[in-house]
């Protein structure tokens, strides 16, 4: 006595079922997995440190057009008297403190600078992880609008973490 045929297994679903699944085709990176991780470092340090400087320019920026002030160190005032460290009133772009440091002009270079150095970190990374192009205009954008930095570099990192151990013996590309 024979068995009566399953009507839900089809000859299409058998074919299905018999091929192996293809596999993903190999990452290849631009470099090795730890030249990738240290470059991954790079860029977190500086993403936080030029986030933090991008967020001290908002305050400074908004102190110097919202309330005529600037942040001084140090000098004298028109009085004579020693100025220690404070805000200082510029009217009509005059300040009156001499001889003192502009801390506001100094968080305006220090931000500059930075940011050069923290896109010096985005293309390094970029170039390692052979990312598309518009992936480095994503991350660049990061040091120049406020908390961006913080968010990209977080999913930047969560996907290189990602990758790189998917893919433990990617080949380099040399």
């Amino acid at each position: 006595m024979t068995e009566p045929k399953n009507s839900e297994s089809t000859p299409v679903q058998d074919t299905a079922a018999a091929q192996p699944a293809k596999a993903a085709p190999k990452r290849r990176f631009g470099g090795t997995p730890a030249q990738i991780l240290t470059a991954l470092k790079f860029y977190k340090v500086l993403a936080y440190a030029t986030g933090t400087m991008l967020l001290l320019l908002v305050i400074e920026l908004v102190l110097r057009y919202a309330f005529g002030s600037v942040l001084v160190a140090g000098g004298t005032d028109t009085a004579g008297a020693a100025h220690g460290l404070g805000l200082v009133s510029i009217d009509g772009g005059v300040m009156p403190v001499t001889g003192g440091v502009n801390l506001s002009t100094a968080v305006l270079i220090i931000h500059g600078w930075m940011y050069v150095v923290y896109l010096i970190a985005d293309f390094r990374l970029w170039t390692l992880m052979r990312w598309p192009f518009g992936k480095l205009v994503l991350i660049a954008l990061g040091g120049v609008v406020p908390f961006l930095s913080f968010i990209v570099e977080s999913k930047v990192h969560k996907e290189v973490l990602a990758e790189v151990a998917a893919n433990p013996k990617a080949a380099k590309r040399y």
